[in-house]
């Protein structure tokens, strides 16, 4: 079962991470016209966008630098990076979560700056 990271936990879950000597990483699968609407900015993590209908054919992409990081999906509300989070885990992947709510969350709860769409 994949864990729900709700984005008001996110510096906490970014900070033990890092103090685990590991850079996490926000994979954010939505759309690039998506991405363009509105973006995290990498503060502490590093972001990786890949559209969920490329990742099967990235996924070697993702597993030559990044199966043992620690990874969080986003998407716009949470349901796309859920599946991505769960075929990730399926796929090797032990340190996956789900940004629960999205970039529409992450907007209402971290940084207003970020647009909703």
């Amino acid at each position: 079962m994949i864990s729900q990271l709700n984005p008001s936990d996110f510096a906490a879950w970014r900070d033990r991470a890092t103090a685990a000597a590991s850079l996490p990483l926000v994979l954010d699968v939505r759309e690039p016209w998506e991405v363009q609407t509105a973006s995290v900015k990498p503060d502490g993590f590093t972001l990786l966008t890949i559209p969920m209908r490329e990742l099967p054919a990235r996924l070697a992409e993702l597993q030559s630098s990044h199966t043992d990081q620690p990874i969080a999906c986003l998407c716009h509300h949470g349901m796309r990076s859920l599946q991505v989070a769960n075929y990730l885990a399926q796929s090797g992947f032990t340190q996956v979560v789900n940004l629960q709510g999205g970039i529409d969350a992450w907007s209402q709860q971290l940084d207003p700056s970020v647009p909703r769409y």
